[in-house]
């Protein structure tokens, strides 16, 4: 059998797994049950596992033997855990059973394709040319697990640096089945701006004896945007977009605090900085000309996910080879959305590589995003999935020993 009919006789079983993991989000760093269920799935593979002490993570080593030594070469195949802080409004019939938490992002299927080509690789141990490092990561929506793992000796964890790093990541965006990345910036640089307007409160039929901070904090936010488009060239990508606001308890109250929280976006660390700059200087003039003060505090996200030219070249050729040209597209620009995965490919060469996960017969133009409440995802691209990352795997050990053996 091939590895993808291998894959496909996986299906059941990476279903399970995947509507498990649906029914039983967690968020954030700590994941009790999903690292259970990952470390069940992976059980009797033979894999070196270890687990974060930091975070809910898992790091499993397969040693193929193909190849064995000290030089033998490793990949990285990383697959994101996390849920996030939404109530799920699917109505499907293996929903969220945790108040406030879903699966809108697709990482449980991240999870199970992952686990799908653990066992692929494991049944095809001796065509292994090299070392596998599996890459189970918590906290990839906000909480840097990325970071977090690479302090915690990630690439280390076979014993040698990883020769090259690959992810995929579903969305609604695209048909069902289709791959795309592109090289160079693929996922943007990111920060969040928490600004708190000062003031002093009183009753709003007296607001001449109070300073209210509301006015400002509005005139903060559409102010914001203005200077972005008169701050950067059209042709630069960055992104502002306020998603909290905060004030107040009662209409009859003019409140002392007033506060909004944005996230900044750009392809570059020099752009984002910028940003960064930009709105700290127009927050800090709205406030004094309010004769308010503004506490300004600015978070770090994550860098910018930048592809390697020759692993997203490779990854499209695996692809075509695997299954089908047509299946995939080259991504025209870059997304907006971030992702700690630009900690890994900072380190070593890799790629991050979209799988539309649309069901079937819905318009990716129209369908609930990433991110929504009522995002549905389709099953059907598990194995897909799971014999991609195989044969990513197969293939760059098989090219490395190669190369190494040239020399």
């Amino acid at each position: 059998m091939t590895l993808l009919a291998d894959a496909h006789e996986l299906a059941p079983d990476l279903v399970r797994l995947r509507r498990d993991l649906h029914r039983n989000p967690e968020t954030g760093l700590a994941l009790p049950y999903t690292q259970e269920a990952v470390l069940r799935a992976l059980d009797g593979l033979g894999l070196e596992i270890t687990t974060g002490r930091k975070l809910s993570s898992v790091v499993a080593v397969l040693r193929g033997t193909a190849t064995t030594g000290p030089a033998a070469p490793a990949v990285l195949l990383r697959a994101d855990l996390d849920a996030l802080p939404l109530q799920e409004r699917t109505g499907l019939g293996y929903a969220s059973r945790t108040p406030g938490a879903m699966h809108a992002c697709g990482h449980d299927l991240h999870a199970a394709m992952l686990v799908g080509a653990a066992r692929l690789l494991a049944e095809q141990r001796h065509q292994v040319a090299g070392d596998v490092v599996l890459m189970f990561q918590p906290g990839e929506e906000g909480h840097d697990g990325a970071r977090l793992m690479l302090e915690e000796g990630l690439l280390e964890a076979s014993g040698r640096r990883p020769v090259a790093a690959y992810a995929l990541h579903a969305t609604t965006g695209a048909p069902l089945g289709t791959f795309a990345n592109r090289a160079g910036p693929a996922l943007a640089g990111s920060g969040s701006l928490t600004v708190t307007v000062r003031g002093s409160g009183g009753h709003s039929a007296w607001p001449h004896e109070a300073r209210d901070p509301v006015p400002a904090l509005c005139e903060m936010v559409t102010a914001l945007q203005t200077a972005v488009t008169r701050g950067f060239d059209p042709f630069e990508p960055v992104v502002l977009g306020v998603g909290v606001l905060r004030a107040g308890t009662q209409a009859s109250i003019v409140p002392a605090t007033a506060v909004f929280e944005a996230t900044l976006r750009a392809m570059t660390g020099p752009a984002l900085a910028r940003l960064r700059d930009l709105a700290v200087r127009t927050c800090r003039g709205i406030a004094a000309a309010h004769g308010l003060e503004a506490d300004i505090d600015y978070a770090e996200g994550y860098p910018a996910t930048r592809n390697d030219a020759g692993e997203a070249a490779f990854v499209a050729d695996t692809v075509a080879e695997l299954h089908g040209a047509h299946r995939f597209t080259p991504g025209e620009r870059p997304a907006m959305v971030s992702d700690d995965i630009g900690r890994v490919l900072a380190e070593i060469p890799g790629v991050m590589t979209s799988l539309g996960a649309l069901p079937s017969g819905l318009d990716p133009a129209a369908a609930a995003p990433n991110h929504s409440p009522s995002a549905l995802f389709d099953d059907a691209v598990l194995p897909d999935g799971a014999a991609l990352l195989a044969e990513l795997a197969l293939r760059r050990l098989t090219a490395e020993r190669g190369a190494a053996a040239g020399d």
